[in-house]
């Protein structure tokens, strides 16, 4: 995202655009990379309320988010591109909120990976993380990425 501070993310958050909604797909290769046709998608509020859940010390990526709603909602997958994209407008919601802050810095990309595109860059996730007691590594000469260092042991099950 650009231009984050002329935003109004918690507006963002509370717009729910015919969602939550599942939607039937039929290009072949979609069907086969996502493993069916019936494709989740949950509005931004809920991607925030999930997030919330996840306490001190313990991480989520977005990959489990997405397998949690599918699940939850009789679906075979959750649309990954707006899972992303409502990740983020959660994260920018509460950095904007400053009060009831939701606990983003624990929601991971996929294999740990930190999100450049949090408040602060992965810098400011890195910092929130380490002062939780996770070792977040540098992998990389060139395209530098940071991961945290065994996250699966502190993955929060979502039920």
């Amino acid at each position: 995202m650009a231009n984050e501070e002329k935003k109004d993310f918690n507006a963002m958050l509370h717009r729910d655009a015919g969602m939550p909604k599942i939607q039937r797909i039929t290009d072949q290769a979609s069907i086969q990379k996502y493993g069916g046709e019936k494709m989740y998608f949950a509005p931004p509020l809920a991607y925030d309320q999930v997030m919330r859940r996840i306490p001190w010390g313990r991480l989520t990526t977005v990959g489990k988010i997405r397998e949690y709603f599918a699940r939850e909602n009789g679906a075979d997958f959750t649309d990954p591109i707006t899972a992303g994209i409502f990740v983020s407008i959660a994260a920018w919601a509460s950095f904007q909120r400053g009060t009831e802050e939701t606990p983003y810095w624990r929601t991971l990309k996929a294999g740990g990976e930190l999100n450049p595109k949090y408040p602060g860059g992965v810098e400011a996730q890195r910092a929130r993380l380490e002062a939780e007691g996770h070792v977040v590594l540098q992998k990389g000469r060139k395209n530098i990425t940071y991961y945290v260092k065994d996250y699966e042991a502190a993955l929060f099950p979502l039920e």
